[in-house]
């Protein structure tokens, strides 16, 4: 399993226009072979951060849709968000 998970701080303003934004990035990605599963969440104890998670059953179907749909989706997204980092897990053992 691989895990795709971006960091971004966000104004309150921005919020639901983040969250149309993640569902739509979240509807491609489920068209995609190998996508297992996405989340959207707000981070705990930290003002205005949010993470965006996908889950793939490995990297190589994450970097197909990468490769696919990334810049894509990106011009098409209305919220403005700051990058605050990118983390890539790949599972050990389950």
């Amino acid at each position: 399993m691989f895990i795709h998970a971006v960091l971004f701080e966000i104004s309150p303003k921005e919020v639901p226009a983040y969250i149309k934004d993640c569902r739509m990035w979240a509807r491609y990605a489920k068209k995609e072979r190998g996508h297992l599963a996405c989340f959207t969440m707000k981070r705990s104890g930290h003002k205005n951060q949010y993470l965006s998670v996908y889950k793939w059953r490995n990297e190589a179907y994450h970097q197909r849709f990468m490769d696919k749909l990334h810049d894509w989706l990106e011009s098409r997204s209305k919220a403005k968000v700051k990058v605050l980092g990118y983390y890539n897990f790949k599972e050990l053992f389950s």
